[in-house]
């Protein structure tokens, strides 16, 4: 019998799908990153729709969005918010900024310098910041969602690796087929669309929902895949360097979100391969005389390790 939660993350999915043409297994993948309480990177050329999926996640878990454009010039403090003498108080009053919300898109992050991205870190981990010595929370929940341009486009810089630790997944959306551009081409703008989206989740029963991913059940011969996966990763034969036990744990929280997407409690094997390349392919170097990317690597290095 399908659950309460199950049907109403199918709608979830079913609305913003009618906003992302063609892409639902993409919406599907962010749904789960944000299930399991992950951080979502979204990577590919300008005009594919980035943007205005994240808003739609926004809008349809009924959550606070402020969006940020990432530009050489941006200061961390024009993400963090600033402190201000204001003469009426005779005090300094503190004018929060943009990360104090539900979710924040990151517009094209890669085009900020390292001393701006590196401001998101403290609010990725610990879901706070840090301004004048004072740590303030954010609110609950909090998720970055970031867009990021391909490394070879003028005027972007790349994201160090702490910093892409911090995303659960890293999705591409790629050019739409045929069918679906067509739509899109012959239907209303999509961001109008987006306006006048119903939530179809709270906040509350998001954070419920969170909760329930950790009581999926992972068996113990699951365990031993995720570990196998995480051996192979760190042998030499993929991969410059390996797998965190950080990586492994969010690889896992995200099959298990994945299977509560797909209206179970418990993670099968088929969960962590559906979500392997989008959660550890963007924390991977290929080693050296690889021929191929991080994906395909990923996929290669799965292929080769048996399944329980």
């Amino acid at each position: 019998m399908t659950s309460p939660l199950s049907l109403q993350l199918t709608r979830l999915v079913d609305q913003i799908s009618t906003i992302i043409v063609g892409k639902r297994p993409q919406i599907e993948d962010c749904v789960a990153c944000l299930l399991a309480g992950g951080h979502l990177l979204i990577e590919d050329v300008p005009g594919v729709g980035k943007t205005t999926l994240a808003h739609a996640l926004a809008v349809s878990l009924g959550l606070s969005f402020n969006r940020v454009q990432f530009t050489a010039d941006l200061m961390p403090s024009d993400l963090t918010g600033v402190s201000v003498y204001e003469r009426s108080k005779e005090a300094f009053v503190f004018h929060p900024g943009p990360v104090f919300t539900q979710v924040l898109l990151a517009d094209e992050i890669n085009r900020a310098g390292p001393k701006t991205q590196s401001a998101l870190l403290e609010a990725m981990e610990e879901h706070q910041v840090t301004v004048e010595n004072d740590t303030r929370a954010l609110p609950r929940p909090f998720f970055v969602i970031a867009t990021q341009n391909p490394g070879d486009q003028l005027g972007t810089y790349p994201l160090p690796e702490s910093q892409l630790d911090r995303f659960l997944m890293c999705i591409t959306l790629g050019y739409p087929d045929r069918a679906s551009e067509r739509a899109l081409l012959a239907g209303e703008d999509r961001r109008g669309l987006v306006q006048r989206l119903p939530p179809v989740m709270r906040g509350e029963e998001l954070l419920a929902a969170q909760q329930q991913v950790l009581a999926v059940h992972a068996s113990d011969a699951l365990l031993d895949y995720v570990q196998a996966l995480i051996a192979a990763s760190r042998s030499g034969r993929w991969f410059v360097d390996g797998l965190s036990p950080r990586a492994g744990i969010a690889l896992l929280r995200a099959a298990r979100a994945r299977a509560l997407l797909d209206g179970r409690d418990y993670a099968a094997p088929d969960d962590v391969q559906a979500v392997l390349p989008q959660c550890v392919a963007h924390r991977l170097v290929p080693a050296a005389g690889a021929g191929r990317g991080r994906v395909e690597q990923v996929r290669a290095m799965m292929e080769a390790v048996g399944l329980p």
